[in-house]
């Protein structure tokens, strides 16, 4: 790009737009690692580090910006109680591994191969298993204090029921602010993280440490996220009028999305994916300028050494977060219906029904299968069982064609 068209590009109107599309990532980009225990720093650092790594990838073609991915909380806070941190962070490096697998049998096959392997009959019940999975997690943060967290489940059904615009797309931000101030006059907000924080830091970076049991835990997650990835291509194309399936092609932008998640786990942070938020802010925006989203990661890269601003999210209180969370996670979970339903999965055929079944039964029952050292369960197991089950059992003659 030449020095004129740069400046052309880093016009006012532009870095305006840039920070606008950070504040409606912004909320789901700190909220994940805020429940699990991250410092939110280090994920808006991955994410600006990611997002500028996957334009590189897909030679600046399409207009994404990558954040925390929601499906990965539930085996994120397991993962640590059972391998701690470090271990978990070796598992989220796998992750953006399994994309450079996918990623490279989509270049050798194509994508029918990969939704003849995952297909929604398999990712559906996954998606409602995750929201599922998270429901115990709201309603303990949320009965902290259920007056605060109430008044932010209410903020956030407002936002994204009445919202106009680009109000609607950054429901979480607004439900946060309301419910904090809430809890200030309430004096449930203690300001001591804002007071000790420098102005300018370094985020609280964590090095990962090999686990096999963690990496086996968490691989199988990742099976949501890149399907959601193959349909937020699909969507960003529809908005620009390109078709990114093709150029720069599937395999590079799943290639992108897997080197920065597995750069996440690098640095101790979440893996990263393409956002739906920022998705439907493209769409009501129409504005399809990917150095636009350049501009919002250089933000959040800017944001994650402001000491002050990682100070502030850590005084958000439980019963705030809980409070969203009760709508968040149950969005999730019905995401994972509307998958179901909007591929005219048929759930008459036995096949389907015993895909189903089993997959929530062995996710939501606690199933685990250990071996020594090796132990698979959750998320993780469930998943693995519906791609069994999908390759092994026979399909109807309909379902063939």
């Amino acid at each position: 790009m030449s020095q004129t068209s740069f400046r052309d590009q880093l016009s006012f109107k532009n870095t305006v737009l840039g920070v606008q599309f950070l504040f409606v990532a912004f909320g789901a980009t700190v909220l994940v690692p805020l429940l699990v225990g991250i410092d939110p720093a280090v994920a808006l650092f991955t994410a600006g580090i990611g997002t500028l790594l996957f334009h590189l990838i897909t030679k600046g073609q399409v207009p994404v910006f990558l954040g925390s991915s929601f499906a990965f909380i539930a085996p994120i806070i397991e993962a640590t109680k059972l391998y701690g941190l470090p271990g978990t962070l070796s598992g989220i490096i796998a992750v953006g591994l399994v994309y450079g697998v996918v990623s490279a049998l989509v270049k050798a096959r194509g994508i029918t191969f990969v939704e003849r392997l995952f297909p929604s009959v398999v990712v559906g019940p996954i998606i409602l298993l995750i929201g599922l999975s998270l429901a115990s997690v709201a309603v303990d943060m949320a009965k902290t204090d259920w007056v605060v967290a109430v008044v932010s489940l209410l903020t956030a059904v407002a936002v994204v029921v009445f919202g106009k615009k680009m109000l609607k797309l950054i429901p979480i931000f607004i439900a946060i602010i309301v419910g904090y101030i809430l809890s200030m006059i309430m004096g449930k907000v203690d300001l001591t993280p804002v007071k000790e924080a420098a102005w300018i830091s370094l985020p609280e970076f964590t090095a990962p440490q090999f686990s096999w049991q963690a990496i086996l835990y968490m691989v199988p997650v990742a099976i949501a996220p890149i399907i959601e990835h193959v349909g937020d291509m699909y969507a960003i194309g529809g908005v620009c009028e390109k078709n990114f399936i093709e150029k720069p092609g599937l395999h590079r932008t799943l290639l992108g999305d897997g080197i920065a998640s597995g750069l996440a786990g690098f640095f101790g942070g979440v893996p990263n994916t393409t956002y739906s938020e920022v998705t439907g802010a493209i769409t009501l925006t129409k504005i399809t300028n990917p150095f636009v989203l350049r501009i919002s990661a250089i933000t959040a890269l800017v944001f994650a050494f402001v000491g002050k601003i990682s100070g502030f999210l850590k005084t958000i209180p439980q019963s705030v977060l809980g409070g969203i969370m009760l709508l968040l996670f149950g969005m999730i979970a019905s995401i994972g219906i509307k998958t179901l339903v909007d591929s005219k999965t048929n759930m008459n055929e036995t096949r389907n029904q015993v895909i189903v079944s089993i997959v929530l039964t062995v996710g939501i029952g606690g199933a685990v299968i250990s071996y020594g050292t090796f132990s698979l369960a959750g998320i993780g197991l469930a998943a693995t069982v519906g791609i069994i089950l999908n390759l092994i059992l026979p399909r109807t003659k309909k379902e063939e064609e």
